[in-house]
């Protein structure tokens, strides 16, 4: 049910083997069934490695020391096998030309079903309706290499709801992604998350994404999540991410410099900062 733990991570810390630093240090989250989290972070602020421990690749797949734990509806990622963690967790990463390895769009999304030892009789339907779900109907004997990029990242999402995981981490999935494109696939993701009852984990810089449709944002620094609230909680401590290296949304910007001092009521979209400089 919408609302109940879907993700509990007790002190989770964990460091590369050849790491000299914690890339995740004494993390301790819970993520409900449902919701939308977006996570901030610079480069390095150890986003993917906390997304990989959500599905096990952390610690199964990975050399390093780990220890805490990661229940993920119900099960202990450090012990359920990554390929049975799979049926759970759908993961997109930020390129998906290289996530691409099929010569059509059907053959691409098969590909984890066979993984998963789905009936063959079952994979025609499983494909098509995935493929439906993101917007790309009829696409079966398409190249991958012939898509556009936001067309291939939503055909990569496309695999990942084939396997009908309730929880979907993408990994800044824009970040190669011209405008058009990033729209299709943060529209697809509300979408998911709204309509489909997703859980949806975005690691992303680009706070105006998160500000519209995030509904807790987590941010990380050097391994340790430093914030965590609503939109409105975290962009009103423009200062303190500012000193992170990370910025506020334009909206947020434009009501503190107009003199916004309600930080628990400053906009953090363009149809807010809207109604907030007309009502003042």
């Amino acid at each position: 049910m919408a609302g109940e733990i879907a993700i509990k991570i007790e002190g989770l810390t964990f460091t590369y083997a050849a790491g000299s630093k914690p890339a995740l240090s004494d993390i301790n989250l819970e993520i409900k069934r449902g919701e939308y989290l977006g996570i901030m972070g610079l480069n390095g602020a150890g986003k993917t490695t906390l997304g990989l421990s959500i599905n096990g690749i952390v610690p199964q797949s990975t050399m390093g020391f780990y220890e805490g734990k990661v229940t993920v509806e119900g099960l202990d990622t450090s012990t359920t096998p990554v390929r049975e963690m799979a049926r759970t967790v759908g993961i997109v990463f930020d390129n998906p030309e290289f996530q691409m390895s099929q010569v059509s769009a059907a053959e691409e999304v098969a590909l984890g079903l066979e993984n998963l030892g789905v009936p063959t009789e079952e994979m025609p339907p499983r494909v098509s309706a995935a493929l439906a779900t993101v917007g790309l109907p009829g696409f079966e004997e398409r190249s991958p290499m012939g898509l556009s990029g936001g067309q291939q990242q939503r055909l990569a999402i496309a695999s990942v709801l084939a396997m009908h995981p309730r929880i979907l981490f993408m990994d800044e999935p824009t970040s190669n992604l011209d405008p058009i494109g990033k729209e299709e696939v943060f529209e697809l993701a509300r979408k998911l998350n709204r309509e489909d009852g997703l859980t949806v984990i975005v690691a992303e810089h680009e706070c105006e994404v998160l500000a519209a449709y995030a509904d807790r944002i987590v941010v990380l620094d050097q391994g340790k999540i430093v914030m965590i609230g609503t939109p409105s909680e975290v962009f009103a401590r423009g200062d303190e991410l500012a000193k992170l290296g990370l910025r506020v949304p334009q909206a947020t910007e434009l009501a503190l410099d107009l003199g916004g001092s309600d930080k628990k009521n400053l906009p953090v979209t363009t149809e807010a900062a809207v109604k907030w400089v007309e009502a003042r």
